[in-house]
């Protein structure tokens, strides 16, 4: 499997090139290539590839940035994905002093890849106006620019910069997230879902007193609350756990649990299994968390949902799971003294420490 940064190669540079030479004949697309290109084009990652490419058109296209604008909106209908978000950023790094241009290519832009990161140093420069920009970009007709409005303003947006003023008060973007809490499309409200868990992080209790409010307004309202929930439910709040109804944690009891890998290696998996039994019906969230060891030798801890169900009155359901140890890109194996935990309605029921060398 190719890295994502693969989308930047040289294929890519040379078309991107061509398509701007046909739009403007006094480009140097050869010059653009070769800033482009440099020896050390391979080590770079993907963001740095995108910035490099972003720098060197700045270099080559005309040094007026609303000429250089307009020849960039004319390319960009013929990227789509991450292979687009190179337009915007043009504008992200070169457009602050153009206000009005590039908030009008933003919106353009946007419906081919995604601006939401090029729209970050606007809230920074100007956070009352694009706050009011976002609001009129909530009602837009096009459900791309409408995801832009949630997006681009997240207090926690991954890859993004950062905008201080929305974690320490994410309240200024409450009136987009509403505009947007029953949009028609799913792409929009996987968004707003997105920043009320951002919000999670840092205001848990707005998050409560919106997710009550909203919760039970509609099935949309009930999807975003639910989604945008992931990261509390994980960590096991009260609340928003009794809000979904998984309760009754005690009547609730781990049986026949097996684990019987005392140590394993990197690249290794381990099994385990137990049965659930329960004294009364009730809604059931099952999840497992395994403290990994870091580099620094201290422990921190990710959960993994194994099912979310209904149990009966002494009714037992079973469950079992192979766990990798498998290094990936996002997630680095050490040695040192593991932990698997079975969750049970936000309870620690069971815990067992392995080795992984």
């Amino acid at each position: 499997m190719e890295p994502l940064k693969a989308i930047y190669n040289e294929a890519y540079v040379q078309k991107l090139t061509a398509d701007i030479k046909s739009v403007n004949l006094e480009f140097d697309a050869e010059a653009c290539s070769r800033l482009i290109l440099q020896p050390d084009w391979q080590a770079l990652e993907l963001m740095e590839r995108k910035r490099r490419i972003t720098e060197a058109l700045h270099e080559t296209l005309p040094a007026s940035y609303p000429e250089a604008l307009k020849i960039l909106v004319q390319v960009a209908p013929s990227y789509s994905g991450l292979a687009g978000i190179v337009f915007p950023d043009f504008v992200q790094c070169y457009g602050l002093e153009f206000w009005e241009e590039s908030i009008d290519a933003l919106e353009i832009l946007t419906e081919y890849s995604t601006a939401e990161f090029a729209v970050r140093p606007y809230f920074i420069q100007d956070t009352e106006r694009m706050i009011s920009q976002s609001e009129i970009w909530a009602e837009s007709s096009n459900e791309h620019v409408r995801r832009l409005a949630s997006e681009g303003s997240r207090p926690r947006l991954p890859w993004g910069i950062s905008v201080p003023t929305f974690k320490q008060d994410p309240t200024p973007i409450l009136p987009i997230l509403e505009k947007l809490k029953e949009d028609e499309s799913l792409y929009v409200r996987r968004s707003v879902a997105n920043s009320l868990n951002d919000i999670t992080k840092t205001h848990p209790d707005l998050f409560i007193e919106i997710a009550n409010n909203w919760y039970g307004e509609s099935v949309d309202t009930d999807w975003i609350i639910k989604h945008a929930s992931r990261s509390l439910l994980k960590k096991g709040d009260k609340q928003v756990l009794a809000l979904f109804g998984y309760e009754n944690s005690h009547n609730l009891h781990i049986q026949e649990f097996e684990f019987k890998t005392a140590s394993i290696k990197v690249g290794e998996r381990v099994d385990f299994s137990f049965d659930l039994y329960s004294e009364v019906g009730t809604k059931l969230r099952v999840d497992y968390a395994i403290d990994y060891v870091k580099a620094r030798g201290n422990r921190t801890r990710k959960v993994f949902k194994l099912s979310e169900t209904s149990i009966q009155k002494n009714e037992t359901k079973s469950y079992s799971r192979t766990h990798a140890f498998e290094d990936l890109s996002t997630r680095k194996h050490h040695p040192g003294l593991h932990q698997l935990t079975i969750i049970v309605n936000g309870e620690e029921k069971v815990s067992v420490e392995f080795e992984v060398g």
